[in-house]
């Protein structure tokens, strides 16, 4: 890459633009140039928000990838929309960074790994909560050995209500409730993905999938996927487990989803728990570390949810300065793919699903 600014675009300003747009605003190597939404109004409020004056208001994806003043994309559309406006990109051949999950299908996520890999240019599968500070921090205990070889992993997903949570527009829980624009269910398929990517980043690609997902209302009769149980089998005699509970009357604080995450692995010589991630239940800490038969709090970590997309970012514009690959690579991007979607086929057709026959992609 040259010594001048990464020149963006982001495509899609809804609300979730505010967390992929901190970094580019921040970082000396990235600008922010375009903003492309059906809804020039939003956008525009987007760019009075972010302090951006001269950026340019575009309404038609094909309007912005047609701009030779744009390197790289950074795609935030529903889920359906993905595989199409990838290929577009690459077609017009800019840089990509495109919001998980990466397609509704492994049919689509076969098309979009071949694509990507003879594509002469990066594409990323921006995922943020395996670059979440309290993550990073686990990971690198696990590396120097703090707990030996992890043997299970247990994650909880545990939405609530918060009287400090952000406005979520109903548009944007409009389209996540029809399968067909989705892919599936908002708490096991959507946010499922960070979950299952957390798995994925410590316990590697899984054998085995089976899940009981529940149904149930929230608040304005929006339909929950919970409570849900789903249940993972790794090579190595290796297990893991994403608890899925919706507990409406449960106050939490958080400035963004009102949503509480926790996480325990445990491995041959230890256990390590790993606090909050979309919001807090209290003032635990944000790591903690069961080691040589005493506990250690690692309390000096930032926790803010923002940090964990700036920190994606971040390391996406150091990967293209350098050459390096991205994470998640579309490949890898299939694997969590593949663990989410066997989840959902188990609960519907009342089985384990192997995951083995499917590992690779066409």
């Amino acid at each position: 890459m040259s010594s001048s600014p990464i020149r963006v675009a982001i495509i899609g300003t809804g609300r979730i633009s505010d967390l992929h747009a901190i970094e580019y605003l921040n970082n000396p190597a990235a600008k922010i140039v375009a903003l492309c939404d059906r809804d020039p109004e939003l956008a525009q409020t987007k760019a009075g928000a972010w302090g951006l004056a001269d950026v340019a208001i575009e309404t038609d994806l094909d309007a912005v990838l047609a701009r030779p003043d744009v390197d790289l994309v950074e795609i935030l559309l529903p889920h359906h929309l993905h595989l199409a406006a990838a290929q577009k990109a690459m077609k017009a051949g800019k840089i990509i960074s495109l919001q998980k999950p990466m397609c509704v299908s492994l049919e689509e996520a076969d098309k979009l790994v071949k694509a990507a890999e003879a594509y002469d240019r990066p594409v990323k599968i921006f995922e943020n909560f395996i670059f979440y500070p309290p993550v990073l921090k686990a990971k690198a205990l696990i590396a120097e050995g703090a707990i030996g070889t992890p043997l299970s992993i247990r994650i909880k997903s545990n939405p609530a209500k918060s009287a400090t949570a952000w406005e979520v527009p109903a548009a944007a829980n409009a389209w996540r409730q029809k399968a067909d624009q989705s892919g599936g269910g908002p708490l096991v398929f959507d946010d499922g993905h960070h979950k299952f990517a957390l798995a994925w980043h410590f316990m590697g690609d899984p054998d085995e999938v089976h899940a009981f997902i529940g149904d149930t209302e929230g608040p304005g009769g929006i339909r929950f996927d919970a409570q849900s149980q789903i249940s993972f089998r790794f090579p190595g005699n290796r297990i893991g487990n994403l608890e899925i509970v919706y507990s409406p009357d449960m106050e939490l604080a958080t400035r963004h989803y009102a949503q509480d995450d926790r996480v325990e692995i445990t491995g041959t010589g230890g256990v390590i728990w790993i606090n909050g991630g979309h919001g807090r239940l209290a003032d635990s800490a944000p790591v903690v570390l069961y080691s040589d038969g005493k506990i250690t709090e690692f309390r000096d970590i930032a926790t803010g949810w923002e940090q964990s997309f700036v920190l994606s970012t971040r390391h996406y514009i150091d990967a293209l300065q350098t050459g390096s690959a991205p994470i998640l690579t579309p490949r890898e991007a299939r694997q969590v793919l593949r663990f989410a979607l066997g989840a959902e086929e188990s609960a519907r057709i009342g089985k384990t699903v192997d995951l083995r026959s499917q590992r690779n992609s066409a």
